[in-house]
């Protein structure tokens, strides 16, 4: 496999629904451009919250 983006879901860190559709979807817009193939435009952004814990 090959990571095609890195970072944040959306462009608003958030957990309220309510910004969900002001907000845009880097994975979404990641994968549609690679599926078209286009290189992504954006394949790295800041991510945020808190991270994974493997026990």
């Amino acid at each position: 496999g090959k990571i095609i983006y890195e970072g944040a879901i959306d462009s608003i860190a958030s957990p309220n629904p309510a910004d969900i559709p002001s907000s845009t979807n880097y994975v979404k817009v990641a994968l549609d451009e690679s599926m078209s193939g286009k290189p992504v435009s954006n394949a790295n952004t800041r991510p945020y919250g808190c991270s994974v814990k493997y026990k």
